[in-house]
């Protein structure tokens, strides 16, 4: 399936649903899903992989997951 195709998948889903389309799209929901995968496990190289990112600094930044957190990670990598 193509991206475009999974977009119009999304947008309908949307209307249908009687939402806001702006508020809601493909991206959003990636985002939302890695965001609840993160907040419920904690475990960020989980949540890298499944976005398919390399760097684990994009993945936080991604997420928008706060300094505390972030600075938690960064010391769990050093052990």
């Amino acid at each position: 399936m193509s991206t475009s195709q999974y977009a119009r998948i999304v947008n309908r889903w949307v209307e249908e649903a009687g939402l806001e389309s702006g508020s809601y799209g493909a991206h959003t929901m990636r985002r939302t899903k890695a965001s609840l995968i993160y907040r419920r496990t904690r475990n960020l190289r989980a949540v890298q992989l499944l976005l398919g990112q390399t760097k684990p600094e994009s993945t936080v930044r991604y997420l928008s997951i706060e300094v505390d957190d972030a600075s938690e990670i960064a010391e769990q990598a050093n052990v």
